[in-house]
């Protein structure tokens, strides 16, 4: 890598791509080994997702992770990462108050060396995402598909699909960059929203299964590396078939999304 390329990745720096028309990648990772591989391959992005709760130990949801797992995780992923900025959840009921998320995001930031926090919820999160900015802790919002109320959402279904659905997410969107967010993921819903939504913000926008209009994209690692059991998202495109090592699979995955070709028409909604 260049000097250039090798220099850390701030908040800045992508907000910088987003103006500059320059999509950027984005991955989880729940330790040092994949963090360093990330890096090398030009990852901008590491998120470390409470997704680790199915992939990694084996529950049927995120739900059961705690903050000790998140802190533990992340971490671990501060060893191995030293370009990429680092994403780190807040698990379920970690942020039910505004003061509660601020305790438990201190924590995140002092203990597991995070540098922004990601947590779920439109509108109804602007007063935690003002509570925790005003503190000076970046936050990443997270809108459309929210894996931590999965049971209230009856399942992992697609969001916004009727106009009044897609309004109501547009407008999530804009109350969570009002409020301070400085990115914003956005999950499972139909392309043509995930373009508006990304058009709509001046924050970089980054989807999984939102179409290819975002300003990035993210996908859980082990889902891009075809070693998650089970049936495959729509969204997932497996980057292991063919590449011959983790590095070239996370490699090609990189490339393709700052080209643009993934995701492809058969991996939107």
């Amino acid at each position: 890598m260049s000097e250039e390329t090798s220099a850390p990745v701030t908040v800045a720096t992508l907000a910088a791509m987003k103006r500059a028309g320059e999509k950027f990648a984005c991955l989880t990772a729940y330790d040092a080994s994949f963090a360093t591989v990330l890096d090398a391959a030009g990852v901008e992005l590491v998120m470390v997702g409470d997704s680790l709760g199915m992939v990694v130990q084996g529950h049927d949801s995120t739900l059961p992770v705690r903050m000790m797992d998140m802190i533990y995780h992340s971490r671990c992923v501060a060893r191995g990462s030293r370009r990429a900025l680092r994403v780190v959840d807040m698990p379920y009921k970690s942020y039910s108050t505004p003061a509660e998320a601020l305790v438990n995001a201190t924590r995140l930031m002092e203990e597991g060396q995070a540098q922004v926090v990601k947590l779920e919820g439109g509108a109804v999160q602007a007063e935690t995402v003002r509570q925790l900015t005003a503190h000076r802790i970046p936050v990443c919002g997270h809108i459309g598909l929210l894996p931590q109320s999965v049971q209230e959402l009856g399942g992992y279904r697609v969001q916004g699909r009727d106009a009044k659905d897609a309004q109501r997410i547009l407008d999530d969107a804009r109350s969570l960059q009002a409020a301070g967010a400085e990115l914003l993921v956005v999950e499972c819903v139909p392309a043509s929203l995930g373009r508006d939504i990304t058009q709509a913000l001046d924050i970089p926008v980054i989807g999984i299964g939102a179409g290819p209009d975002c300003d990035a994209q993210v996908l859980v690692l082990y889902d891009m590396l075809g070693i998650t059991p089970g049936k495959r998202a729509r969204f997932v495109k497996d980057f292991m078939l063919g590449a011959g090592s983790v590095q070239a699979a996370v490699e090609s995955y990189v490339q393709a999304v700052k080209a643009g070709s993934y995701p492809a028409p058969e991996h939107c909604y």
